[in-house]
């Protein structure tokens, strides 16, 4: 009889925080970052989760017990916690099994993704943040719920609309100033906002309050 393989897969880090950007930002979150990544930008802050073969690989049934076992609420407050796969670019990956443990556990599930990889997973929420160094397929941006665009120079503004074109009516729109250059970004996206109020501003409050 032939053995059935048992998936697993590479987990750079996993913790229990609050979503610091975006639409769901303030709200408790179970994050999971998987390794592998092949879209490579260089302004990203978590390099070393690029390579995939780096990082200890764990069943699904691991992963979801190490997330159960970590977010300290009680049973019935469960399905009120977002379980956000990131990376990495985690649609290397099939995260059918693996979404579907989480949801079956009680977690809402979220992904935050570049959309270059074709669309794996059941998805209570897609964060799409497209990248120009790999761009996002159709069916990611036909699907995104959020597209959250990170920007680095005044160019990026004229990047964002075109994606902004791409995606649904009702996708949440967000700018977002890259980190390193907050201070300096931050300004000229309150008055693109303003100039163009269907856009939000989506702020890194993890790293303003230094919480993973």
């Amino acid at each position: 009889m032939e053995e059935k393989t048992i998936t697993k897969l590479p987990v750079m880090e996993a913790f229990y925080t609050i979503q610091g950007e975006g639409f769901h930002q303030g709200k408790a979150a179970y994050f999971i970052r998987l390794g592998g990544c092949d879209v490579g930008c260089f302004w990203c802050d978590v390099k070393e989760s690029w390579d995939a073969d780096v990082h200890p690989r764990f069943t699904i049934e691991e992963i979801v017990q190490q997330a159960k076992s970590a977010v300290n609420c009680q049973p019935s407050s469960l399905n009120a916690v977002i379980a956000v796969i990131t990376g990495g670019e985690p649609l290397l990956h099939n995260l059918d099994a693996l979404t579907s443990a989480l949801k079956t556990a009680g977690f809402q599930t979220n992904i935050e993704t570049s959309g270059s990889s074709p669309l794996s997973g059941n998805w209570d929420w897609i964060c799409l943040s497209p990248k120009k160094f790999k761009a996002p397929l159709p069916e990611v941006l036909q699907k995104a719920s959020e597209l959250k665009v990170i920007i680095y120079n005044k160019d990026d503004f004229n990047w964002a609309e075109e994606h902004a074109k791409k995606v649904s009516s009702s996708c949440k729109l967000y700018l977002q100033p890259e980190w390193s250059k907050a201070s300096s970004i931050t300004p000229l996206i309150v008055d693109y906002i303003k100039a163009n109020p269907r856009w939000e501003l989506s702020l890194q409050i993890h790293k303003y309050i230094s919480v993973p």
